[in-house]
């Protein structure tokens, strides 16, 4: 049996006016306590950035 894992994906995207900072503390909050981890951060030619975030879908089996 082979177990698929799935994932939950969020983009999150980041005005040019943004720190770098202010972006690592909300990619940083979203990993902490929701159990997200940064899936690929693009940086756009204006300066505006956009982050996909991941998390693993845990999927409950029965046992009976």
């Amino acid at each position: 049996m082979v177990l698929m894992v799935e994932y939950e994906y969020r983009v999150l995207h980041f005005p040019r006016d943004a720190s770098r900072g202010d972006v690592r503390r909300v990619l940083t909050e979203h990993a902490e306590y929701g159990h997200w981890e940064l899936s690929r951060m693009r940086l756009y030619w204006g300066g505006a950035r956009k982050a996909w975030i991941r998390r693993k879908i845990i999927r409950v089996r029965r046992t009976a």
